[in-house]
């Protein structure tokens, strides 16, 4: 299992569309792509529970990775997350 932290950035937070492109991104794996945050964890893939969240700028997420191609699927998050959000 892969995992990092980032810090949202975007003055609107994790909004409809970077929620969108982040699933899309996760569906691209075979890893099991988890995001969590504010004590609440989702399956990457799940636009909907992923906006539901209601991350804001300046909290914390954490990405997992886990499967068998959980580093190119971890190296992938993260840069959707410094390039997005």
């Amino acid at each position: 299992m892969k995992i990092f932290e980032y810090t949202i950035k975007d003055r609107l937070g994790l909004h409809a569309r970077p929620a969108g492109m982040f699933a899309q991104e996760a569906r691209k794996y075979k890893s099991r792509i988890t995001l969590s945050a504010k004590g609440k964890s989702t399956d990457g893939r799940k636009l909907m529970v992923i906006m539901g969240m209601g991350i804001k700028q300046g909290d914390k997420v954490r990405v997992f990775a886990e499967g068998e191609d959980e580093d190119e699927a971890i190296a992938a998050m993260e840069e959707f997350f410094r390039k997005n959000l």
